[in-house]
């Protein structure tokens, strides 16, 4: 049971990066890891026939403006920041195809909501001050992944990597509208025009990602695992004008790293990991033009969890922390910058942490563990 909840967790915490997801004004969106889910020391990877069901949870609030590294604190003296409320769920189910190539789906759902004065006639001194609110909800970009484990499970016991290759699908509305007051040359109307980026479902574009995952066995108590996540959306913009008119909504890439210790506890069933987290979205894609309005920028986390597994069932808590925010120069504001003369670098509203809770159930396939994995799990709890 010890060595069940260490890789639990690991493979827990490695199939949703949530990233993610999802800091705020930074569209980084979530579920961006196709790893292959959880699995126990002596069957770290799903056998074939094998799946993993499960529903991933997460919220947070963005509230803290920066532009580079340094804090508008003024915004929230001031009581003019942007605050995002964003709640996602994620249904997915993983398949074993065989004991090192599996596949999964993702299925996630969203629902924002997004309060501001300066959509709504302004910030003041010269806008009118008024606080008010737009939402959104709905489906999101659905995704679909494959990856295989390159050691075989059965032979090699201590470590082991998996490659994946994924592609995102444009499902979620990238045209969402909403109400929005004291609008016009006047400030005297209220007009239904499209939400901010940041709370879009969908970002519109079709998409590849390429993620690894791995980890090494220290002893029966700690475990050291890491993640690696890029997605490459080959769409330069989706064709929906931002609200002022004024440039098309970018279809943007998004990158997450993730590395970690997990340990053991003496509970049985209970383990507990500590690591770092970095994600964000570039300035520039990696293939493709990068054109079109995006709040470019990235987060560094500390991420302390917790995982509880009891026969099939496990669940886990994490709540990373940010400990780092800079909202990068886009690729527009670099433009810009060329063609004026004039240094601009746009600004964007980050979470302070982001509390992530999920659920899984495994069923089917073999769990017939080796008399060689039986002696060496043996060796590794008499150190």
């Amino acid at each position: 049971m010890r060595n069940f909840t260490i890789f639990t967790l690991f493979f827990l915490a490695t199939f949703h990066f949530h990233e993610g997801n999802a800091q705020g004004c930074v569209a980084i969106r979530g579920a961006s890891s196709c790893g292959v889910g959880l699995g126990e020391y002596y069957n770290s990877t799903l056998t074939k026939g094998e799946f993993i069901a499960g529903t991933g949870f997460r919220y947070f609030k963005s509230f803290r403006h920066f532009r580079g590294h340094e804090e508008e604190v003024n915004r929230v003296e001031d009581g003019t920041e942007v605050i995002n409320h964003s709640y996602f769920l994620d249904l997915f189910l993983n398949y074993g195809i065989s004991d090192r190539f599996y596949g999964n789906l993702v299925v996630p759902f969203v629902y924002h909501n997004r309060s501001s004065m300066y959509e709504h006639g302004g910030n003041p001194p010269r806008g009118l001050g008024e606080r008010h609110e737009t939402s959104s909800h709905g489906l999101s970009d659905i995704r679909l992944g494959v990856g295989y484990w390159l050691f075989n499970p059965k032979k090699v016991i201590n470590y082991n990597y998996a490659i994946g290759l994924g592609v995102k699908l444009p499902t979620g509305k990238y045209d969402y509208t909403d109400l929005f007051y004291n609008q016009g040359p006047e400030r005297n109307e209220d007009r239904i025009a499209v939400v901010d980026q940041s709370i879009q479902p969908g970002d519109g574009g079709t998409g590849i990602t390429l993620d690894m995952q791995g980890y090494h066995v220290l002893s029966h108590s700690l475990t050291m695992s890491v993640n690696l996540f890029y997605l490459m959306n080959f769409q330069e913009t989706n064709g929906i004008l931002t609200r002022n008119g004024r440039s098309e909504f970018s279809c943007p890439d998004q990158y997450a790293l993730r590395l970690g210790t997990f340990y053991n506890t003496k509970m049985e069933g209970l383990s507990a990991y500590l690591g770092g987290r970095l994600e964000g979205i570039p300035s520039s894609d990696l293939v493709g033009g990068s054109a079109g309005y995006r709040r470019p920028g990235y987060v560094l986390s500390v991420e302390p969890g917790i995982t509880y597994a009891k026969q099939k069932f496990t669940v886990n808590l994490s709540v990373p922390l940010a400990v780092s925010r800079n909202r990068t120069q886009s690729y527009q504001d670099k433009e810009l910058t060329e063609s004026t003369g004039v240094y601009v670098h746009g600004d964007a509203a980050f979470a302070d942490y982001l509390i992530n809770f999920n659920f899984f159930f495994r069923f089917g396939g073999k769990h017939n563990m080796p008399n060689e994995k039986i002696n060496h799990l043996k060796n590794l709890n008499d150190l």
